[in-house]
């Protein structure tokens, strides 16, 4: 299997002292299978719960994982553009510390790296309740029409870009905008982007820490 040269897995994190342990480990597991070199940065923006504690801990007992701290919360939008700011490696993957998609999704992503500068996944199941999934499905149809966006699912908390695009990029978003805005402005600077598909999971099917199952290499992919 083909692998990535480098990769730096950005987590950013609210009050996740629940999550944060298996978001990174899992986070470090599926980057290790995946590529010849990783970091995971952990963008604690101001929590309020043991989040940053124990990130720390994990900085502290495995040099790759790297924690970065806001003094007070700033936003989401704002802890990704922090941790996209701070990646080493060639290619950066944006995926939220609850874990509404495994990161071993992104072996589905490996095999069209190499013809993409962003990749963005496409939930194909949902969980989310009515209100949101209205919400989510307005705000899609908003950045096709309006920005020509080829994607289904801007929201989707899994994105893989190349530092270098990222780095050309005007990023301003704070709040959870900053995904349709890394869409819209890559496609202005003529990055190629495309689309994966993955499974979003519901928090009660998440897997517990130190229990961390690889999933298979998948599946149908969607390019635009």
């Amino acid at each position: 299997m083909s692998t990535l040269a480098g990769l730096s897995v950005v987590l950013p994190c609210f009050n996740e002292e629940a999550s944060v342990e298996r978001a990174v480990l899992s986070a470090a597991d599926a980057a290790a299978g995946t590529s010849d070199d990783y970091e995971v940065i952990v963008v604690d923006d101001g929590s309020a719960d043991a989040t940053l504690a124990i990130a720390s801990e994990l900085a502290r007992r495995d040099r790759r994982v790297r924690v970065l701290v806001h003094a007070g919360a700033r936003g989401h939008g704002a802890a990704v553009r922090t941790g996209m700011d701070a990646a080493r490696m060639p290619w950066v993957l944006l995926i939220d510390a609850g874990l509404p998609v495994d990161p071993h999704e992104l072996e589905g992503c490996v095999p069209i790296a190499a013809h993409a500068d962003l990749v963005v996944g496409w939930r194909v199941a949902g969980h989310d309740r009515l209100t949101r999934r209205i919400g989510a499905t307005a705000r899609n149809l908003v950045v096709r029409r309006v920005f020509g966006a080829p994607v289904h699912d801007v929201d989707c908390a899994f994105k893989l870009v190349r530092r270098d695009l990222v780095a050309r990029l005007p990023l301003t978003a704070h709040g959870p905008m900053i995904g349709a805005q890394l869409i819209v402005r890559a496609l202005a600077a003529g990055g190629r982007v495309r689309e994966v598909e993955v499974d979003r999971q519901p928090r009660s099917a998440r897997p517990p820490s130190h229990s961390l199952p690889r999933r298979p290499a998948r599946r149908r992919l969607s390019a635009r």
